[in-house]
């Protein structure tokens, strides 16, 4: 200690270098990230966000041309982030009133049993993805206040029928595990001066793949004038590149 104390006073010591010759990466040659195609997005909360790829540019611009929006895609493509940042933009505009949020409670293969809680908690881990990017544009005393006015809800597709959604923007995640019946159910919710968004990946469906409604949905809606449907392709993902180069073989 002595020693290291002398070569602070004498301008020997290098803190900073010091640091990182205790660092080491536990993946040596996976450090990428976006910032190596695009500067780092801010990470502050309430910051802008821009698309990354002509895919995410034209689905951002049919949100704010259209009042329903299917966005179908690869994962890893942004549907879902780009889906709920459109959402807090609006509410923190004030062109609407309130954020729905909804998913499809359908397990990835294996049965986690019934869970404990109020509806809320037996939802969370469902509805994690949406958590996720909530938390990303607010900060955790903003979001817990907005969830406890009622101004950011979660609605079950199983609660869903009989409603008329209102000045509201709903966004509809992992729709490709919703059935046709479902779909269309959700879809006529839609009330006054409100936006729904629908994402989902129909090559990622964990019904059986006659059971899935979301391809053919698309299809149908696909010749409706005042209906964006926007098809993100793997050059529109931002994730690891991996995950293009994975779901070009798999």
């Amino acid at each position: 200690m002595a020693k290291r104390a002398a070569k602070r006073r004498s301008g020997e010591f290098n803190a900073e270098h010091y640091e990182q010759e205790k660092v080491r990466a536990l993946f040596p040659g996976t450090a990428w990230t976006p910032d190596d195609v695009d500067p780092m997005r801010d990470q502050r909360y309430m910051k802008n966000v821009k698309p990354r790829s002509d895919g995410q540019a034209k689905l951002m611009s049919a949100i704010d041309d259209h009042n329903l929006v299917l966005a179908l895609g690869p994962a890893g493509t942004g549907k879902t982030y780009l889906a709920v940042a459109k959402a807090v933009e609006a509410l923190e505009a004030g062109e609407i009133g309130r954020i729905v949020l909804s998913r499809p409670a359908v397990e990835a293969g294996e049965s986690i049993g019934f869970l404990p809680g109020a509806m809320e908690e037996k939802l969370a881990p469902y509805l994690r993805p949406l958590y996720d990017a909530l938390a990303d544009r607010l900060s955790p005393k903003r979001l817990k206040a907005l969830m406890a006015e009622g101004l950011i809800e979660i609605a079950p597709i199983a609660y869903m029928r009989g409603r008329t959604l209102n000045n509201a923007f709903i966004v509809v995640d992992e729709a490709q595990n919703c059935t046709y019946g479902q779909l269309k159910m959700l879809l006529t919710r839609l009330g006054w001066n409100s936006t729904m968004i629908v994402t989902g990946d129909p090559a990622q469906t964990d019904l059986l793949p006659e059971l899935s409604g979301l391809f053919d949905i698309a299809n149908r809606l696909d010749a409706l004038e005042n209906v964006a449907v926007c098809r993100l392709e793997a050059k529109d993902i931002v994730r690891h590149p991996l995950v293009a180069d994975m779901l070009n073989v798999l």
